[in-house]
């Protein structure tokens, strides 16, 4: 009879416990995203979300350089412009503030990798994700008139230096809409991280303060994926890899740890989880009051999200992750 198995024995010193640990986190799996503004010298702390700033171009630069320093491969951009109206026009237009980070950072920093959030929330007069009928306070975006802003978007963003175009906006149709765009303008070796299953969750809340996006009216439910939805989850991403996405993206991540184990089951594409606005801040929150170990808490659940599937993390502590993991 064989002796019984007491699994306890593999937890006896620090180094059996890494030499037998399942899951690891890395910097390699670490994206940091940043808000650019216009202006000058401008770091500008966000409220809701200590240790996150509105960052003129110039101090991204700065901050990209220390991403790259710190051993992180990419980041993730933002951009809250000047003026916003009806036509998002500074989303598309080559002088937009993305267009101008990408191409401060890709000089300065050419081998981190620039990722461009393409939506058009933070440049539109109403805070929604598109174009919308006239008169209509409901929040819903028309489809395919908006699938024509998005395709300039993302074209003027891989013209700006951009490595990787990632669409945010759940418009039905919008990665073949850039898919075709980024081809016909001569970008076919461009990548799109698809925001595939990105859910209207209230764990936003901090963001919209820091991308200055908060619709205006209505909410975002009519184009945003039902919380309380698996299965439609699953439809998405087949939608999205049949229209040409190279990776694909679960938001939020800390309450859909499910979700990012069903879409990293149902394909073997690169799945990317965002450790969003609101899931950083109760963490902050809980840090600054005394009540937990930031470190131990954040690695833990970074870890968390590998576990569930993830091979690629968008989080804010990612600069704080990498100082800990080094």
């Amino acid at each position: 009879m064989f002796p019984t198995h007491r699994p306890r024995r593999l937890r006896t010193s620090s180094l059996l416990r890494q030499m037998v640990r399942e899951t690891v986190i890395t910097t390699n799996d670490l994206i940091y995203p940043l808000f650019a503004v216009p202006g000058d010298r401008i770091a500008k702390e966000v409220k809701s979300m200590p240790g996150v700033y509105q960052l003129s171009v110039d101090k991204i630069v700065e901050d990209a350089k220390e991403v790259y320093d710190l051993g992180i491969p990419a980041i993730i951009l933002f951009g809250i412009p000047d003026e916003k109206d009806d036509d998002a026009t500074g989303a598309w237009h080559d002088c937009g503030i993305v267009p101008k980070a990408s191409t401060a950072v890709k000089e300065a920093v050419p081998e981190l990798i620039v990722i461009a959030d393409t939506c058009l929330c933070e440049y539109t007069s109403h805070g929604h994700c598109g174009y919308l009928q006239v008169g209509d306070l409901s929040g819903r975006v028309l489809n395919d008139p908006t699938l024509e802003l998005l395709k300039k978007t993302a074209v003027s963003q891989a013209k700006s230096g951009a490595d990787i175009i990632a669409p945010s906006g759940m418009m039905d149709g919008f990665v073949q809409a850039i898919r075709t765009g980024l081809d016909e303008a001569g970008y076919q070796d461009t990548p799109i991280m698809s925001y595939a299953a990105k859910y209207a969750s209230s764990y936003y809340g901090p963001f919209r303060d820091a991308a200055e996006s908060a619709p205006q009216f209505g909410d975002r439910r009519t184009y945003q994926m039902d919380p309380a939805n698996a299965r439609e989850a699953i439809k998405e991403i087949e939608l999205d890899i049949a229209e040409g996405a190279d990776m694909l993206m679960v938001k939020p991540a800390l309450s859909y740890m499910d979700i990012i184990w069903r879409v990293k089951q149902a394909c073997n594409l690169p799945v990317a989880a965002y450790n969003v606005s609101g899931e950083y801040s109760m963490i902050k929150a809980a840090a600054l009051n005394g009540w937990i170990d930031e470190e131990r808490v954040v690695l833990e659940t970074l870890t968390s999200f590998k576990r569930a599937g993830a091979d690629l993390i968008l989080t804010y502590h990612a600069k704080d992750a990498a100082r800990w993991l080094s």
